[in-house]
């Protein structure tokens, strides 16, 4: 498969637990795991980095995802609205302003879902 093709971007925005935890956690780590995907990135955007902040199940989640290979950005803005940029950072995960990279991901033809 060509690279160029072979790239996703996961936009997780949603505050809902069940919706991460049986959805986009599972397609996302499914998808390194069983090689659907070469080039995954999670972005956590919007309510979704309050939830991360305090569930620790959530976080033990997004951990086995970094240590899969799935490169994990949080956008600066949402994490400094809740308060949580620090948190999120002492994750691994990558804070920082997320329109100007996300827009370049969409020009570079990454595939993008959002849940």
């Amino acid at each position: 498969m060509n690279k160029e093709y072979d790239r996703l971007v996961v936009l997780w925005t949603s505050g809902d637990r069940e919706v991460a935890l049986k959805m986009v956690f599972m397609y996302t780590l499914n998808s390194k795991v069983k090689g659907w995907w070469q080039d995954i990135r999670l972005i956590v955007w919007g309510p979704s980095a309050q939830l991360l902040s305090v569930d620790v199940e959530i976080q033990e989640y997004v951990h086995r995802m970094r240590e899969a290979g799935i490169t994990l950005e949080a956008c600066k803005a949402c994490a400094d609205i809740h308060g949580v940029s620090d948190t999120l950072e002492a994750m691994g995960i990558n804070v920082r302003y997320m329109g100007e990279p996300l827009t370049g991901y969409i020009k570079e033809g990454c595939k993008v879902i959002t849940f």
